[in-house]
């Protein structure tokens, strides 16, 4: 059956049965040694930012004195980076990034929460990033309990995680600059007055008392999206219906949402409390779905490396939906996303590429964009010879080669956005 006319239950069975291949390859990656922690411990969380209601829940990997800090009640508080796991929105597991956990725990002395977002085709776009902002809010709401420190946030993710570590934050902003759009509308104004609009609302700590404007996703008679292959909605027009008759009747936590920036950092106001994302780790992210996957696939040095179609079509096909999504839209392409959005985003921002992926081109157009256009602090890696997802390689006899040294070259920035020196390595490893 062509790609192109494959049903939604279709790609549900093959989204499983690449599913469990994918977990037996990861299952071989953290075998080898050394071997990856567990996580401490986790929680389930109500989804209260989509409307698509549900439960994902969210992995804890702690410091080793983070029971004993816990048990004593100290004072202490321990930053978090919050990590997005990789695989098209369709594939993989928040424990696919054990390794990359384990080391920012051990030098960065930081809780990291990895996000077991909900999935596509169940969830389409955008309910994974609206999980990873409800990620963050609850967070906030208990961060007293967990032990965090709300002034010292970061994200982090790899592959389609690493397109949300750019598009939580978005999204967290965006429903205000929805609102912004839809007042200029209402009072003719211009484009000018719009942006300024919305930049006045963006910044506002006060403005969140209306609910939120949802991004457009009603169902078109369009048989196929620029981006992927072609998918037929004749089987699939009852699921899809559902979903946009939700995302225009239900209800949203973003509307309590307020977010602006506070020097170098983005501060999120929610229910009264104060969160600061600090900055942004970024691994070979997608940012630019405009771009069609055969011209991403010209772009690649080694055509040999590229990510097979089998893989892109099912995530495409799955995650892009409906077939009118705006595929320029701010949580989907933050490369293409507004100046006066891009601009909120925390000052700093690392990212890796790989020199053998379709990805790295419009990784470089990000790159630029953010450090000339926007004055962003970016601090960018390509890792020659590498295809996407070098990383993750499921060979259980040895760590994928050069990855745990990339991973303390973003640990360096990390320590840098949470204010931590080397004197506080010694009295962490004192205590």
């Amino acid at each position: 059956m062509p790609a192109g006319d494959r049903p939604r239950w279709v790609l549900h069975i093959q989204a499983q049965f690449w599913r469990v291949l994918m977990g037996i390859g990861m299952m071989l990656h953290r075998m080898a040694r050394p071997r990856p922690p567990r996580p401490a411990f986790h929680r389930d969380v109500d989804a209260t930012v989509s409307p698509l209601k549900g439960k994902f829940r969210m992995w804890f990997y702690t410091p080793k004195d983070y029971r004993a800090q816990k048990r004593l009640k100290g004072g202490k508080r321990y930053p978090v980076v919050i990590n997005f796991h990789g695989g098209g929105f369709v594939l993989g597991t928040a424990h696919d990034d054990a390794r990359w956990a384990d080391v920012v725990v051990r030098e960065v002395g930081a809780v990291v929460v990895s996000v077991d977002y909900r999935l596509a085709p169940e969830y389409p776009f955008p309910t994974a990033v609206e999980d990873g902002a409800d990620a963050l809010l609850y967070l906030a709401r208990y961060a007293d309990e967990l032990q965090l420190d709300p002034q010292r946030f970061a994200l982090s993710g790899f592959s389609s995680g690493g397109n949300m570590s750019f598009t939580v934050p978005l999204c967290l902003q965006g429903e205000l600059a929805e609102k912004a759009k839809a007042v200029a509308h209402d009072l003719n104004l211009n484009q000018s007055d719009t942006d300024a609009l919305a930049n006045a609302t963006t910044n506002s700590t006060t403005n969140n008392l209306h609910p939120p404007i949802r991004p457009s996703l009603t169902v078109s008679s369009a048989n196929g999206t620029p981006n992927g292959s072609k998918v037929a909605l004749g089987r699939t027009k009852s699921r899809l219906d559902r979903i946009a008759v939700l995302r225009q009747t239900g209800t949203s936590s973003l509307s309590l949402v307020s977010t602006y920036k506070d020097g170098g950092a983005v501060s999120v106001l929610y229910e009264g409390i104060l969160l600061k994302i600090r900055g942004i780790v970024s691994f070979y992210p997608p940012t630019d779905y405009t771009v069609t996957r055969a011209q991403r696939r010209q772009t690649c040095t080694r055509a040999d490396q590229n990510l097979p179609a089998v893989f892109t079509e099912l995530f495409d096909d799955s995650y892009l939906q409906p077939p009118s999504l705006d595929l320029a839209h701010p949580w989907l392409s933050p490369g293409v996303a507004p100046e006066s959005m891009l601009s909120q985003l925390p000052d700093d921002i690392v990212m890796f590429t790989c020199e053998w992926d379709m990805l790295l081109a419009e990784g470089e157009r990000f790159r630029d964009r953010l450090r000339n256009d926007l004055g962003k602090r970016v601090h960018y890696h390509c890792i020659p010879g590498v295809p996407h997802g070098w990383d993750k390689a499921p060979n259980p006899l040895r760590e994928s080669p050069g990855a745990r040294q990339q991973y303390m070259v973003a640990c360096g920035e990390l320590k840098r956005m949470f204010g931590i020196g080397e004197d506080d390595d010694i009295v962490e490893e004192e205590v």
